[in-house]
């Protein structure tokens, strides 16, 4: 960790629109439940009067500017610090993948995704997903070349590669009310309809909430996120995760040269915080999307189910709304808008076959996130995996709860499939 990291603004902590948010804003006592799909039971976000503000839309661009959540200069701070590269003396590794959250999330602009992906491995037992020794997660880098993490040639034949994903938006994601996902999977038909986890806050402990974020959901708060990513992908512990990965399950601690936890009152973590929930959203092509082709396939899209899935509009709460379990409240920048992600932030069965588990049980075994479709026309790599390099590659590996979309796409003539390609490269 920098030193200099622990010289915050106090914007960094209560942007302006938060403040004003703040007023009047309820408590955090937990509301009654309400039965998600699984059969658990989903938190209510604590409620707040009807918002007085108009629903809008939510500023979407590749510009690296700020949603409003934080002011433009504290906003360049927060992406500094995103951007920095860590080094062995600021806690890197022993094992990791990255040097810099910039690194994974690049393009077109930081915050983006990237052709950057992760490695996870285990063993199915017919019956159950046991992880590999250490877990799931197999580091690809090293401060030392003994504790190179591999997959071990026996036993380990579950693998998967994770594609990086956009952050972009994620600020929006956060503030979608765990209801309304409920609400999307009881909309959809019996055989498409999308799984909802509960995973913990870590923020917040004893909290849980609906899970939206990675490809598993195995995150349901940026906060969250962050520190997982921060002690996963590079290996830096903090105050949320003050536990360092193993090799393969051996220790690392004598190359471990920094005390735990490495970001030791947690400066980093709300700086990639405060960073992510700035972020624009992915703004659409306008050119593309002005064209027939383009409109004729956004109506294809529909008229074949892919937006199922892929659901075009969802609104943010209001603001003053308290989520993640009584840690944050939303602000004006985040509440009351409109968002057209072209996702649920549901898990699906698409037939291909990611065979791991992490916070949704074993349940989820075969289960992803959709991923949504906003700001695919910055993609090369396709899918979770990242494994399709064409629009037909990916649409065709849509198997399971994806197929009748996928048969009902064949089914069109060239033209009409044209026009939806033509469509999906405007998003």
């Amino acid at each position: 960790m920098k030193a200099h990291r622990k010289l915050f603004n106090l914007s960094l902590f209560m942007p302006a629109t938060l403040l004003v948010a703040c007023v009047g804003a309820p408590g955090s006592q937990a509301p009654a439940d309400e039965s998600d799909p699984t059969g658990g039971d989903v938190p209510m976000e604590a409620p707040v009067e009807i918002s007085p503000h108009a629903i809008t839309e939510a500023p979407a661009a590749f510009d690296n500017k700020t949603n409003g959540f934080l002011s433009q200069v504290d906003f360049d701070a927060a992406l500094d610090v995103f951007s920095e590269i860590e080094a062995i003396a600021d806690g890197l590794g022993p094992v990791f993948n990255a040097q810099s959250c910039r690194e994974c999330h690049q393009n077109p602009v930081t915050g983006g995704a990237a052709q950057t992906s992760e490695l996870r491995a285990g063993h199915f037992n017919g019956t159950s997903f046991i992880d590999h020794p250490g877990g799931s997660l197999i580091n690809e880098r090293a401060i030392d070349a003994s504790i190179q993490e591999r997959v071990a040639d026996r036993g380990q034949e579950v693998h998967t590669f994770r594609i990086s994903l956009s952050l972009l938006g994620d600020g929006f994601v956060e503030a979608i009310d765990s209801n309304t996902l409920v609400a999307i999977s009881n909309g959809q038909a019996a055989a498409q309809r999308g799984t909802l986890i509960q995973v913990p806050v870590l923020e917040a402990p004893g909290n849980n909430r609906a899970g939206r974020f990675g490809h598993k959901n195995q995150q349901a708060s940026l906060e969250s996120f962050a520190a997982d990513a921060y002690v996963n992908e590079m290996g830096i512990t903090s105050p949320l995760q003050p536990t360092e990965n193993s090799s393969v399950g051996n220790s690392v601690a004598r190359f471990d040269t920094v005390a735990d936890p490495e970001d030791t009152d947690g400066a980093d973590i709300d700086f990639f915080t405060t960073f992510m929930r700035s972020l624009k959203a992915p703004p659409r092509d306008a050119a593309v999307q002005a064209t027939a082709a383009s409109q004729r396939g956004s109506a294809q899209f529909d008229s074949i189910g892919c937006a199922v899935c892929h659901v075009r509009n969802i609104n943010t709460v209001p603001p003053g709304t308290v989520i993640n379990g009584g840690a944050f409240t939303v602000p004006a920048a985040l509440g009351d808008k409109t968002i057209h992600p072209f996702g649920d932030f549901l898990l699906h069965n698409l037939g291909t076959g990611d065979g791991i588990v992490q916070n949704g049980g074993q349940a989820t075994r075969n289960l992803v996130r959709t991923i949504p479709l906003w700001g695919m026309r910055s993609r090369d790599r396709l899918m979770h995996d990242g494994e399709s390099v064409t629009r037909l590659d990916a649409i065709n590996r849509h198997q399971g709860q994806g197929a009748t979309a996928r048969g009902n796409f064949f089914a069109l003539s060239v033209a009409s499939q044209n026009d939806v390609l033509t469509f999906l490269n405007s998003l």
